[in-house]
């Protein structure tokens, strides 16, 4: 009897189980059982120690015997118990003083029962716990569904616009786009484009995230204007010269390499959209910009409120001496 228990075969309907512990979210499978004497089968007593025994590490019936110092008849009863709710499986096989042993586990590290009711379809960034102010920063580019709604936008890398500059800091948006992935379901349609692209496309209009300073990104130099901080663009013989930033508030100039802008206005072709600039004076100053939103952000965003324009001064630091921006200074 013994031996028929390698042809038998259970499946059972597995989930994944979200758990957050000390601010982090980890998740774990889960075996979901719907018959309840099935349920019946492993909440014996016996059978339940059997099956946290086996949760732990893969034992074969004589072990676990003797460790409850029961018969070893009895542990393969309750194992056939196990194995017919579909709760446990053969891991392997060992020979063992000429006889074969057969190794015994859990399918799965849990276990629950799920009642009959229907899914419901909740914005993913609502079930983490992420911080008030970056869901707040982020809120028009999530959709009713959690994915994101709007398009990031990176200079083209060929010269182009009227400074006829290729864009260096485009790639720092992928560090940006993981930063999100966290948090905001992906769309069906590509998010990130060209800024040449959205204008040959007239996709202005949308939520925006513009990445790269003005020089670079065609986007950010036309809503540079709008801007509480914005790039000092003033016009000569030669076209435009770059003053660094300047800022309304304080009539501070900024214009450090690393130095760069986060900021978030009404989109100013249609202020029910929103468009983020983070953008640099020059491309370690974008870098710099991204580390602050994306591993720095509570104290990148901690003078953000909500439905007001918001912009802030960031200045990246090499602080391990490698060559690399890897901190950050919020200046205002």
């Amino acid at each position: 009897m013994v031996a028929g228990l390698c042809f038998v075969k259970r499946t059972m309907h597995k989930k994944l189980l979200l758990h957050e512990e000390a601010g982090v979210q980890k998740v774990k499978e889960i075996g979901i059982m719907n018959d309840a004497q099935k349920l019946k089968m492993i909440l014996d007593k016996l059978s339940w120690k059997i099956l946290k025994m086996l949760s732990k590490q893969e034992m074969y019936p004589i072990e676990i015997a003797k460790q409850l110092g029961i018969h070893e008849q009895k542990a393969y009863y309750h194992i056939r118990k196990l194995i017919g709710a579909g709760a446990v499986v053969i891991a392997r096989e060992e020979k063992k003083k000429g006889a074969i042993a057969k190794y015994y586990k859990t399918v799965s590290p849990a276990f629950g029962i799920e009642l009959e009711e229907e899914y419901r379809i909740e914005q993913l960034i609502s079930s983490l716990s992420i911080d008030n102010q970056l869901q707040e920063f982020f809120k028009e580019f999530i959709d009713e569904k959690g994915a994101f709604k709007g398009k990031i936008v990176v200079g083209s890398p060929t010269p182009h616009g009227p400074f006829k500059t290729s864009s260096r800091d485009g790639h720092y948006a992928s560090n940006l786009t993981f930063f999100l992935g966290q948090f905001i379901k992906m769309p069906e349609e590509f998010i990130i484009k060209l800024d040449v692209d959205v204008k040959a496309e007239k996709e202005e209009k949308k939520n925006l995230i513009l990445v790269g300073g003005p020089g670079t990104n065609l986007l950010t130099q036309e809503v540079n204007k709008h801007l509480p901080i914005r790039f000092n663009m003033q016009s000569s013989n030669q076209g435009f010269l770059f003053g660094g930033l300047g800022s309304k508030k304080t009539s501070r100039v900024y214009t450090a390499d690393a130095v760069g802008v986060i900021a978030k206005i009404a989109n100013p072709q249609d202020n029910n959209k929103r468009v983020i600039v983070i953008a640099g004076n020059k491309a370690v100053g974008t870098k710099a910009c991204v580390l602050a939103l994306t591993k720095f952000w509570k104290k990148t965003l901690r003078s953000f409120t909500v439905d007001s324009e918001f912009a802030t001064v960031i200045q990246g630091f090499d602080l391990a001496g490698d060559g690399k921006v890897d901190s950050i200074e919020v200046l205002e």
